[in-house]
């Protein structure tokens, strides 16, 4: 069996998304909790200040190199396969309604009764998006295999259940108010299925192929 352990060289959408969250990772290290503050995801400030920018810039803030390396990975590894399927325009669409779909939900679960952390939080990271990504790709290529933690093969259709089901845990037990935005993750996902399965949509997935075995993509 061929082992692929990504999708090629980047496209053109993927290196632009990759290269200004580097940029403005480089930034955030320079002008320290200003620039967060300013163009993270706050509820509070999104409802109170009016700082609805927030809604998609937070998307292009990380809080370390780990955080960065792990999100422009996912992006590279997913997006790019959809973006030559879909074309450029389309794709970044796309991105866009999940990365905005993730903070929207992070908005509205911090309004209830038990969303009070994730309320006076701050969300960065591109990971709605990149969760999005994942329901994007395990619809468009159902049957592509994913070695997940390097050793389980997982059809794609199967990891997005996972993943999903590992954030809807995790925020249910945390009260939506963690570290790690789960909810946001969620909210990704929830923005692009809908994306992909309503009218309004932009981009059609097309009928699923026959699974090809060269097609493995190995998943930290």
């Amino acid at each position: 069996m061929n082992v692929s352990f990504g999708p090629g060289p980047m496209t053109q959408a993927v290196q632009i998304i990759v290269i200004a969250n580097i940029v403005m990772f480089i930034a955030t290290m320079a002008a320290g909790p200003l620039l967060v503050d300013w163009l993270g995801l706050s509820p509070q400030d999104v409802l109170t200040k009016g700082r609805v920018w927030q809604l998609a810039t937070y998307l292009f803030l990380h809080a370390d190199v780990f955080h960065i390396l792990f999100n422009m990975l996912a992006v590279w590894m997913f997006g790019v396969d959809l973006e030559r399927r879909w074309g450029t325009r389309a794709f970044v669409n796309y991105y866009a309604v999940t990365g905005v779909g993730a903070a929207i939900c992070t908005l509205l679960v911090s309004l209830l009764p038990f969303g009070r952390e994730t309320y006076l939080a701050t969300t960065i990271g591109a990971s709605g998006a990149v969760y999005g990504l994942v329901m994007a790709w395990a619809i468009v290529f159902p049957y592509r295999t994913i070695l997940f933690l390097g050793v389980f093969p997982l059809s794609a259709r199967v990891f997005a259940l996972i993943m999903g089901a590992i954030s809807f845990s995790q925020a249910l037990n945390q009260g939506g108010g963690t570290t790690v935005a789960h909810v946001a993750h969620l909210g990704g996902m929830l923005a692009g299925y809908w994306y992909l399965k309503t009218p309004v949509r932009k981009v059609r997935p097309p009928k699923p192929k026959p699974p090809n075995p060269a097609n493995l993509h190995r998943v930290h």
